[in-house]
């Protein structure tokens, strides 16, 4: 049986626990928040006073902390190509009825693209009512995250997607948790609240594609051993790796944008470091038994990655200089 096939087997294996991790990890409509528990209230009496008090004290907030929220949110609107990149993974069908000549997996991506959905939709309306950013600037580089799509080297395979997920899911959670504690630190303690609130989904959208990831070690250890040490080898790309701003062609506006998060410690390349030791801790790389000669020296491989990654990073220099994008002018801070 060819490698394709045994991964539709494993998919297909999966997914008749489709409905239990819906039901473990997500959270139904009615019950989950909304962006609108958090923003002020259009039709309430005290709108524009609600308003005004959200502008006084964005204030506060450093340059290089809007930088950074900005792109989180750009982030966290380009769902869509995230959204069609998962559905058309081996495995996954467009079609959610298993009557109609779909399968479960469907039903997943569609409800974690619900809840990932409201995520671009709050910070981004935060961002419109604080009035200290250009908001036609990031719209038109959200539009472009969109349009250019993006390539994270995974291909259709669901082993390196369900790797891909479960570290970015963990990654996007610090980003989230590290904005909320900075936001909390200058005053601003509702945008706090959305920012930690955004974490908490990402951190168990995150237990659930690890989740995926142990079960697949259970029945096919040594194909999820390589598809881990080839994410980890070609290293995990954020999903906004190609943004850009107006006017541009897809250069460097991801890495200026990733030197504001580390200035302030959002995200940094010990993180990257961290969360891929925890992976192999989670998955425990250490104790997986009945891998093939390859898979051992991807075993091997991947228990040395996290202190050689280490070294590089302490080597890594972060420039003092903010870049000055177009979504965040100087005069209006």
């Amino acid at each position: 049986m060819s490698i394709k096939n045994i991964r539709l087997e494993v998919m297909q294996f999966l997914e008749k626990n489709v409905d239990s991790f819906v039901e473990q990890y997500l959270i139904p409509v009615e019950t989950i928040w909304q962006p609108s528990d958090f923003l002020p209230d259009s039709q309430g009496e005290n709108f524009f006073e609600d308003v005004k008090e959200l502008r006084e004290i964005a204030k506060e907030l450093p340059y290089d902390f809007w930088v950074t929220l900005v792109g989180d949110t750009i982030t966290e609107e380009a769902l869509p190509t995230y959204e069609s990149w998962l559905m058309d993974v081996e495995g996954i069908d467009q079609v959610d009825q298993v009557e109609n000549g779909g399968n479960g997996w469907s039903k997943w991506v569609k409800q974690w693209t619900g809840e990932e959905n409201r995520h671009g939709d709050l910070l981004n309306k935060y961002l419109y009512l604080s009035g200290r950013v250009n908001m036609r600037e990031i719209e038109m580089t959200t539009q472009h995250l969109i349009n250019d799509g993006f390539d994270i080297g995974t291909g259709r395979d669901p082993y390196k997607n369900f790797v891909y997920t479960s570290f970015q899911e963990l990654a996007t959670y610090v980003s989230h948790n590290r904005v909320s504690q900075i936001a909390k630190k200058f005053g601003d303690k509702k945008l706090s609240k959305m920012c930690k609130m955004i974490a908490g989904d990402e951190m168990r959208h995150h237990h659930a594609y690890s989740e995926f990831v142990n079960r697949i070690f259970q029945v096919d250890p040594s194909e999820m051993m390589l598809a881990f040490q080839y994410m980890m080898k070609q290293k995990i790309v954020m999903p906004a790796h190609f943004l850009r701003e107006s006017g541009q062609k897809i250069s460097s506006a991801f890495e200026q944008f990733s030197d504001s998060a580390q200035r302030i410690g959002v995200y940094t390349a010990n993180d990257y470091v961290d969360i891929l030791q925890k992976l192999i801790d989670k998955w425990e790389i250490d104790k997986i038994s009945n891998l093939t000669d390859e898979a051992e020296k991807a075993r091997d491989y991947l228990m040395k990655l996290p202190a050689r990654m280490a070294r590089i990073s302490e080597r890594i220099v972060i420039p003092k200089e903010s870049h000055i994008f177009k979504w965040v002018e100087p005069a209006r801070l």
